[in-house]
C-alpha cells in the first residue's frame, strides 16, 4: 500500500500554500472566528469569501449543496495547511463545521437547499445557542422553552456565551420542546433568524 499523497493532492497543497502566503499579512499570528476588533472581523469575512469563491470553504461538501465533492484526503490536506498557517479560525466553524453536517444528515431537502448554499458562498454567518446562564453547556438543565404555535415556535428564555451573536445573521439553538420528558430528552434543534422580533443581543464586557 502506498501511503504517499497523490500528485493531485500535492498540487493542491502547493496551490493552497501559495494562496495563503499571498492573502495573509506578513505579521499574521492567527485569528478569525472570535475577532477582537471590527477590522479583524472584516478581514476574516474577506478571506472567508475568497476561500468560498475558490470552492475551498466547503471543499468536501456534495456539489449540489455548494461544495466540490473533494475526497477525505483532500479535505485533510486543506485542514492541515489551514492549521499550519494559523488560518483555521477563518473557516466558518458554526455554519460550515457545526450546522451543515447536521442538516446534511437530518435536515429536510428544503432546509438543505435553503441554508447550505449561502453558507458555502460565505454570504451568511451563524452563531450557536447552547449555553445558558447558571448552567453553561449542561443540557440537562436547559431552560429555554419552545412552544409550538401553528407553523411557528415561540421561544422564551436566555442564552449566554454566544460568540459573534452581534455579528451573526442566524442562530441554531437547543430549546426544550417537551418539559415533561427526562432532562436529556424533549430538546429540539431550531434555526432562528437573528432579526426575529423579540431577540435582544447584550454584550458581556471583559
Amino acid at each position: 500500500m502506498d501511503f504517499r499523497f497523490t500528485p493531485e493532492e500535492e498540487a493542491f497543497r502547493k496551490e493552497l500554500r501559495a494562496f495563503l502566503k499571498q492573502e495573509l499579512p506578513p505579521d499574521w499570528q492567527g485569528g478569525g472566528f472570535e475577532a477582537d476588533t471590527e477590522a479583524e472581523w472584516q478581514f476574516t469575512l474577506h478571506l472567508r469569501k475568497k476561500l468560498a469563491q475558490k470552492g475551498w470553504l466547503t471543499i468536501a461538501w456534495p456539489r449540489e449543496y455548494g461544495g466540490m465533492g473533494a475526497s477525505h484526503i483532500t479535505q485533510l490536506v486543506y485542514s492541515e495547511e489551514m492549521a499550519y498557517h494559523r488560518a483555521q479560525g477563518v473557516i466558518d466553524i458554526w455554519g460550515v463545521n457545526m450546522l451543515a453536517p447536521i442538516l446534511m444528515k437530518f435536515g429536510t431537502e428544503e432546509q438543505k437547499r435553503t441554508y447550505l448554499p449561502p453558507i458555502a458562498r460565505a454570504e451568511v454567518q451563524w452563531c450557536q445557542g447552547y449555553s445558558e446562564p447558571g448552567s453553561g453547556s449542561d443540557l440537562a438543565s436547559l431552560q429555554l422553552r419552545a412552544v409550538e404555535d401553528g407553523d411557528d415556535f415561540v421561544l422564551n428564555g436566555t442564552k449566554i456565551w454566544t460568540s459573534n451573536a452581534h455579528r451573526a445573521d442566524h442562530i441554531f439553538v437547543l430549546a426544550r420542546t417537551d418539559p415533561n420528558a427526562p432532562k436529556h430528552r424533549g430538546i429540539s434543534f431550531l434555526l432562528v433568524d437573528m432579526r426575529t422580533k423579540g431577540i435582544e443581543v447584550r454584550p458581556i464586557i471583559n
